[in-house]
């Protein structure tokens, strides 16, 4: 088991459609530039068994998965993605950027499906095997413009459809919404809320201040 690991954790989480994607690519991009040494990762997937576990997960042919089994699969591939890379990274003394972490299982399995709460946080502490973020990048995002969004790139895109929960109703990912905004209400020293309705400048300049208000100065031009 990895621990005490010495580098800075930052995720970035928000419902479907957020464009959480695009800021976390934005940020990797300056945080090199600025001469930090930053992996940029995300979930579910990130290394190769997590990636196929990624694959079953967000395939629509899937829909008959139940919640429980689909809590178990996070948890699995998330517990592979935590050992090759996310601690070995954090290890080295760099800046990890994780696309989704283990607030997205609460949101999406608790608050959206209704599993028990103890089950999961019990989960996500045995895959996360010590591991948790130092900062979470919340994009706070109406979830009706956000589906919008996700449903129009999913069609542009020529790789496979990952839209299994993209096509749950809207209902659920307004669960997911306020799960996501109780958490931040819970942890407001971990968490850093943007508002998701402005420009892709606006924001990434907001989440950039964020940042950099934080993230300690003796990682700087690490490795």
């Amino acid at each position: 088991m990895w621990v005490a690991p010495v580098g800075y954790f930052i995720t970035f989480e928000g419902v479907e459609g957020c464009g959480k994607t695009t800021q976390i690519r934005l940020l990797a991009e300056l945080l090199t530039e600025s001469g930090f040494s930053a992996t940029l990762t995300r979930e579910p997937g990130g290394c190769p068994i997590a990636d196929q576990i990624r694959a079953i997960l967000l395939d629509a042919e899937n829909r008959a998965m139940t919640p429980m089994t689909e809590l178990m699969l996070y948890a699995a591939a998330r517990a592979q993605h935590v050992n090759d890379v996310i601690a070995p990274a954090l290890a080295d003394g760099g800046v990890v950027l994780c696309d989704r972490f283990c607030d997205a299982t609460v949101a999406y399995q608790s608050f959206g499906r209704g599993l028990d709460r103890s089950t999961i946080d019990d989960l996500n502490r045995r895959a996360c095997q010590g591991v948790f973020p130092d900062l979470t990048i919340l994009i706070d995002c109406d979830p009706a413009l956000g589906l919008e969004r996700a449903r129009s790139r999913i069609e542009a895109c020529s790789g496979p459809r990952e839209e299994r929960f993209e096509l749950e109703a809207l209902a659920f990912h307004q669960r997911v919404r306020a799960g996501y905004r109780s958490l931040a209400e819970s942890e407001p020293e971990r968490f850093a809320m943007i508002d998701g309705a402005g420009t892709v400048a606006d924001i990434a300049a907001a989440i950039q201040s964020a940042v950099l208000a934080r993230i300690p100065e003796g990682l700087h031009a690490a490795c």
